[in-house]
């Protein structure tokens, strides 16, 4: 096809531009800023490169959240927090607890590599569900746009939402929160951390719980546990260890279309994270860094028959999938004493998927199970500078996975201040590839699954400028981005031949737009704006035909916002803090699930306001400890809108609640 040609066109183009990139990159003067050093947050980004970069020296556009600033404003999920990140769409499918994606820049929800703590907990292609996922271990939440395949391998197309727990530091503190409000939602966390020049220690416990907002069969509950270990037992050596161990449960009564028609279907899931790293100075100029990695997820969907009547048609189903991801990453750093670091490295990772699912009907009952794995290694080498007025990364990655064979991605950045106190300009581009399910890959039956497939894949090229505020933090950007999707996996319902698979690399869409940010100090009071704007556009909607199909040729993707408005402001005083927020979301369209063939509909904007405070009644003094009151108002005017079509989203929510804080010198 034409299309294709020019792809390929596209990527010739980005090669060479890589190449005349690299030899900048060489040929600058860059300084001693890009020493090998220790990973510690403060000042830094760790996101997208494999070494530490400066805040404000990055190529891209990136946003870091302070999880401490979450907390006080009442945020208890991170889906919370990612609403208000300018370039994101974050999606709920009705109540707390139910399905919740991101659109990044407009892609896919599976197009965005999840991390916590660097390790990877997407599902196998790419998925993930934010809904349970919470604030109370977060540190900081570092969310970078545009692909980092050429880093992080399968699922970084957009971009990547790195959360980073806890660290202890100094003497030994801990605290203990609840709070409980509307539509019977109770929350409660602990925490207790510190360190010392050797050791660090972090440990934190939370569950939420929820009846929901239908009137049956639509609670929510989640808890977590987490811990960090730091040894630090001389200078240049280093080895931490991190666990989390999650489980939650979902409660739904809705159908495909969100019509309320079963009294006791749920959802469920556990999930289990460890890693141990270890790094070493083995001489001024070379780093030697070791991860071991393990991801594992159980979990699946119960919709027993609702009573000895409920006997006709398909009445009953049952589901269970585990899915492990097992990996280690070798990596050496190399100083250029002052041109910069030089990183290369080697992946290995083992995906294993174990799946059983049970169909009871009048017919009688039907099952099946399948059991999939393969292994991929993935072989990179980055090249990262700084100086005081240009900044740099360079980067690629060769992938190669036992499913679909060999694939090349890379990365590329360059970032200019000229003026201590002017504007910084920047620009970055890449190429990332997301990986195919084991569904699309190797089902049989009813459907058939395609080994053939290659991975999904995009083009992304953005340019930007900063402005700095003083000395106080403010910050004012402006991003333009341009994002071609590419080789889109589709199902297709008729087959070229009996028994030939459903799946091809088939549609193609195309996104642009502008991300403008401001964060605004004055005094005790900050301000903070965002607007988004994306144009998204359908290229070939593959197999798919009719105005009611997901993908129609010239028409805009589903349910992503061409207009999204954030506004917020804190106010901090001796004993607290206050603030407030204002979330907009443009209209925009749907699909109508309940008809054959679906039908278009058009979402209508909404906004969402919310309030927040803390307010310390009891100061910690002589050892005893402080007592905090909080207090959130969620969707304040109680709107009614929807984020999926035929989902009702919450209304206005109070949440009241109290900490207790003790130590901490």
């Amino acid at each position: 096809m034409d299309r294709t040609r020019e792809g390929r066109g596209r990527q010739v183009c980005l090669l060479k531009a890589t190449f005349l990139s690299c030899l900048t990159l060489m040929a600058l003067p860059l300084g001693s800023r890009a020493q090998i050093q220790p990973i510690e947050l403060e000042g830094l980004i760790i996101t997208g490169t494999p070494v530490p970069r400066t805040v404000g020296s990055e190529a891209s556009h990136v946003t870091i959240l302070e999880g401490d600033d979450l907390r006080a404003r009442g945020v208890a999920r991170v889906a919370e927090a990612l609403a208000e990140v300018s370039g994101l769409h974050v999606t709920q499918t009705g109540s707390y607890g139910s399905l919740t994606s991101t659109f990044f820049r407009g892609a896919e929800p599976d197009h965005v590599k999840v991390l916590v703590d660097g390790i990877e907990v997407n599902q196998v292609g790419g998925g993930f569900d934010f809904s349970g996922l919470l604030m109370s271990d977060v540190e900081r939440i570092e969310v970078a746009r545009g692909p980092a395949s050429a880093l992080y391998g399968s699922d970084a197309m957009a971009g990547v939402i790195n959360i980073l727990t806890r660290r202890g530091k100094g003497e030994p503190r801990g605290s203990i929160s609840a709070r409980a409000g509307t539509y019977g939602r109770k929350e409660w966390s602990a925490d207790v951390q510190g360190g010392s020049a050797m050791t660090s220690y972090a440990l934190s416990a939370t569950r939420v719980s929820s009846e929901g907002i239908l009137e049956l069969n639509n609670q929510f509950r989640a808890t977590a546990f987490s811990g960090s270990m730091l040894f630090t037992p001389d200078p240049r050596t280093r080895v931490s260890f991190f666990g989390k161990y999650g489980e939650r449960i979902y409660h739904f009564p809705t159908d495909d279309a969100g019509n309320v028609v079963d009294t006791n279907a749920f959802t469920y899931g556990d999930e289990v994270i460890l890693a141990v790293e270890g790094s070493r100075m083995v001489s001024d100029r070379i780093e030697v860094r070791g991860v071991v990695r393990s991801y594992g997820w159980d979990g699946g969907s119960d919709d027993r028959p609702d009573g000895p009547d409920d006997n006709l048609g398909f009445f009953g189903y049952t589901s269970l999938d585990s899915f492990k991801r097992n990996a280690v990453d070798l990596r050496a750093n190399l100083g250029l004493g002052g041109a910069g670091v030089v990183s290369a490295g080697v992946e290995l990772e083992e995906e294993d998927q174990r799946s059983f699912s049970e169909s009871l009907s009048e017919y009688g009952p039907s099952s099946g199970q399948s059991r999939n794995e393969r292994s991929n290694r993935g072989y990179y080498a980055h090249l990262t500078s700084e100086r005081s007025v240009w900044a740099g990364h360079l980067g690629f990655r060769i992938e190669d996975n036992e499913q679909y064979g060999s694939f090349f991605t890379y990365q590329a950045g360059l970032s200019y201040s000229p003026f201590a106190e002017g504007p910084r300009v920047r620009g970055s581009f890449g190429k990332g590839l997301k990986e195919p399910t084991f569904l699309e890959t190797s089902a049989s039956g009813f459907t058939v699954g395609n080994p053939d497939l290659e991975p999904e894949q995009s083009l992304v090229w953005e340019v930007g400028i900063e402005q700095r505020l003083g000395v106080g933090g403010g910050l004012v950007t402006l991003t333009w981005f341009h994002q071609d999707l590419e080789d889109l996996i589709q199902y297709t319902f008729v087959t070229s031949e009996p028994g030939g698979p459903n799946f091809f690399n088939l549609a193609e869409a195309s996104s642009r737009g502008l991300e403008a940010t401001a964060n605004v100090p004055m005094g005790l009071l900050r301000l903070s704006a965002g607007y988004t704007y994306l144009n998204t556009e359908v290229l070939d909607a593959g197999s798919d035909e009719g105005e009611g199909a997901v993908f129609v040729e010239g028409e805009p993707l589903i349910r992503r916002p061409e207009h999204q408005v954030s506004l917020g402001g804190s106010y901090g005083f001796p004993r607290g803090s206050l603030s407030g927020s204002v979330r907009w979301v443009g209209s925009r369209f749907d699909r109508d699930f309940t008809t054959w063939p679906a039908s278009p509909v058009e979402l209508s904007s909404h906004a969402l306001v919310s309030l927040g405070g803390e307010v310390t009644l009891f100061d910690s003094r002589a050892r005893m400890p402080a007592f905090d009151i909080q207090l959130r108002i969620e969707n304040l005017l109680d709107e009614d809108y929807q984020e999926v079509f035929g989902y009702r989203a919450p209304g206005r929510a109070v949440l009241l609640g109290g900490r207790v804080r003790v130590g901490g010198g």
